[in-house]
């Protein structure tokens, strides 16, 4: 069996997108990442925090449900600052994992803290961040994988693939090789062999498979790596 987890990822402005996207991808994954920025950390917004609306609120009162939760687990990567005050309600949401960003503004420690045992958990670095930013945390079993960023702004989808990130897998599998490493941000399948060659365990994927002419043949093609 392959090894590789392919996770589609989506970034929205509003709920309705979300839906629309996620009926597009749902019947060929088993999981989803829903990338989500505050505006504050990131340039821009997106859902919920570009537009607010009933729906979120919903989703943490579990009067709504994401689209397909019954077979799809949703992870959500938070890029946003002061995560230790959200972190609750995303797990309300439906999350079954959640990223953090080792750059972020706030209390790290406060947002792992409370999620340990909830969620599967992955703290995320920038290319240019050190490795060292997360020794502690993975040393210390705080967290359950790591999310290394292919590219050199977050936030956006379509960006050119940044290869220093290929060495950076090589570092973290040479340092601490039981711990999976999830790529996000240029991958497409031009790159992602690349990826697999270096180290990865799991491919974060955008608009290679959103944008495509279809996304669930681009999905397919992902899979069969």
């Amino acid at each position: 069996m392959n090894k590789i987890e392919i996770i589609p990822a989506i970034l929205v402005d509003d709920f309705e997108e979300l839906q629309d996207k996620i009926e597009l991808i749902k019947l060929n994954t088993k999981r989803i990442q829903i990338d989500i920025c505050d505006g504050q950390f990131t340039p821009s917004a997106t859902w919920p925090y570009r537009k607010p609306d009933n729906n979120f609120e919903m989703l943490i009162r579990e009067d709504q449900s994401l689209p397909g939760w019954e077979k799809i687990d949703y992870e959500f990567d938070l890029m946003l600052n002061k995560p230790e005050e959200v972190v609750d309600d995303w797990v309300s949401v439906g999350a079954t994992r959640i990223v953090l960003h080792a750059e972020s503004k706030g209390d790290i420690k406060a947002a792992i803290e409370k999620l340990q045992g909830r969620v599967e958990i992955g703290l995320a670095l920038n290319i240019d961040t050190p490795i060292s930013m997360i020794n502690d945390a993975i040393t210390n079993n705080q967290i359950q994988f790591v999310q290394l960023m292919g590219i050199d702004h977050i936030g956006f989808q379509g960006q050119d693939f940044d290869a220093k990130v290929l060495e950076k897998i090589q570092e973290v599998k040479k340092l601490y090789p039981d711990i999976p490493v999830s790529i996000d941000g240029g991958v497409s399948l031009e790159t992602a062999q690349d990826l697999i060659d270096a180290g990865a365990d799991r491919l974060v994927i955008g608009s290679a498979i959103l944008n495509a002419e279809s996304p669930l043949n681009a999905l397919e093609e992902f899979q069969s790596l």
